[in-house]
């Protein structure tokens, strides 16, 4: 075998140079390794339900194909089994389904065959009768096969070679042999899918935003900067969704909504990932109020269509199917230090708060940014149960309303679940005038140096000045929504999350 003809490669393993034998001889034979198409007739599911109720030992004259991949083969004398794994489905997490040659149904040659050529991760289609083994097991008893593909790579081992890290990292891998990395995928299709059709029922519009802009905003985070050649220009990866959205608003778009990825190139941790799914959306003569009565429904109809709205946690069972509190940040967070704050209340006061709770602090930072950071370290933990955290300062949200009633506060709210925000909402700002001002006072920041300060997006500004109705909107993390569902790590929910470089 040459290096052309092979890969031949010293640093290959043992069975990857087994393997790659395999396929050598199979051309030589004229067989080919992938070919374009093998017989299939029926998957294994429709396979159990069709012929789920053959007794042990009973045979049928049914003929069918079916075809998989290897995840088990025991080759004998005369007989040789292997389980056939099927490709996952929203509705199936890849059901197996038992394959027997035997010497008399397929002859010598099929059989030798088979046991020289074929290995565990290979494909193949096997077409023969239905029967149930002399255990009971549903099969299909073969009278030909065929490769499929030939797997030049071991499966493997669940235990020994795929530790957390390396799930992550060879994700294919572990789609193939863990079940509940099969199972992750297919419910967070679910849950989106739960997401859309709720969505869709009430009447919004899915649209598509830019992920390449000239300006960043929609958030105080810090942007991927690029480069557009065809221009010679700067720009960025967006990292909100929210400025193109509200100018379809002024449009005329009644509801939208976008499920999209947005970029901050920030700390990564176990709730934090640079690359991540949002949903946001708006809608026309609402508030803050109205927009969580969307945000309740659309997590309460994803649990249940991917479980229950029952979620066992290590701090103890949350009942997204029970009341969700209100509470606002400036009396909760005075109830839990024994002490009133509001937004009186002094930067040298909050800081002593900070040094009494332990909690570091920026000696730049402003009263209104103190008291999220006091809020953020003290309070939020302690929510387990579904929470609108609410009346927040205006630094929180730069493009929400000022409050009805004290515009020392903003409508807006961030949404607690385990003590981790799942999401955020707010009675959208309008008036382009007191946004101007908003989004000039971040420019300035920026351009002090706030790497996470909003710019002065003027194509915005301008389609606000041309009038847009009231309206509330919402953000929502499906990422931390699926952490919240199903209890796993941010790294787990995303099926292929940005990892440092191995080595």
């Amino acid at each position: 075998m040459t290096k052309t003809d092979g890969w031949l490669d010293p640093e290959l393993s043992e069975q990857q140079q087994i393997r790659l034998g395999k396929r050598a001889r199979l051309l030589a034979k004229g067989v080919p390794p992938y070919p374009i198409a093998v017989p299939r007739t029926h998957t294994a599911s429709q396979v159990q339900r069709g012929w789920g109720h053959l007794q042990a030992g009973e045979e049928t004259q049914d003929v069918i194909s079916v075809s998989g991949r290897v995840m088990f083969i025991r080759n004998t004398g005369k007989l040789c089994f292997a389980t056939l794994q099927d490709g996952f489905t929203l509705e199936d997490s890849g059901t197996r389904l038992q394959v027997m040659l035997s010497l008399a149904e397929v002859g010598e040659q099929a059989l030798a065959d088979w046991k020289a050529d074929v290995d565990l991760g290979d494909f193949v289609s096997v077409t023969g009768r239905v029967i149930s083994s002399r255990r009971g097991e549903l099969s299909v008893l073969a009278s030909s096969w065929v490769l499929a593909s030939k797997a030049l790579r071991p499966l493997p081992v669940l235990h020994k070679d795929l530790s957390e890290e390396n799930r992550v990292r060879q994700r294919h891998a572990d789609l193939v042999v863990r079940q509940d990395a099969r199972d992750m995928l297919r419910k967070r299709s679910i849950a989106t899918r739960s997401i859309r059709e709720t969505l869709f029922g009430e009447g919004y519009i899915e649209i598509e935003s830019p992920l390449l802009q000239l300006i960043h905003g929609g958030a105080a985070a810090r942007p991927f900067k690029t480069h557009l050649n065809a221009f010679d220009i700067p720009m960025t990866l967006r990292i909100a969704l929210e400025l193109f959205l509200k100018r379809a608003m002024v449009g005329g778009a009644d509801r939208v909504y976008e499920i999209g990825q947005v970029f901050r190139n920030e700390g990564i941790d176990s709730s934090h990932s640079a690359e991540f799914t949002m949903l946001e959306a708006y809608q026309s003569w609402g508030d803050q109020h109205t927009i969580a009565e969307l945000t309740q429904r659309l997590i309460v109809n994803a649990a249940n269509a991917i479980g229950s709205t029952l979620i066992d946690t290590p701090d103890g069972e949350i009942d997204l199917g029970g009341e969700w509190e209100w509470k606002p940040v400036y009396p909760t967070l005075s109830q839990t230090i024994g002490e009133e704050i509001t937004p009186a209340t002094g930067l040298q006061r909050l800081r002593e708060v900070a040094d009494a709770h332990d909690i570091a602090y920026n000696p730049a930072w402003e009263a209104q940014k103190m008291v999220m950071e006091l809020f953020g370290e003290i309070v939020e933990p302690n929510l387990i149960q579904p929470t609108f955290v609410c009346d927040y300062p205006p630094i929180a949200q730069p493009l929400a309303r000022p409050h009805r009633e004290d515009q020392n506060l903003i409508e807006a709210w961030d949404l607690i679940i385990g003590g981790v925000e799942r999401g955020t909402g707010f009675s959208e700002l309008i008036d382009p005038v007191i946004q101007r001002e908003r989004l000039v006072a971040q420019s300035i920041k920026a351009a002090a140096g706030d790497p996470e300060a909003m710019q002065l997006d003027d194509d915005f500004l301008n389609a606000l000045e041309l009038g847009a109705p009231p309206m509330g909107g919402m953000g929502l993390g499906i990422d931390r929504l699926m952490m919240l569902l199903t209890g796993a790590g941010i790294r787990e929910t995303i099926l292929f999350p940005l990892l440092k470089p191995a080595g």
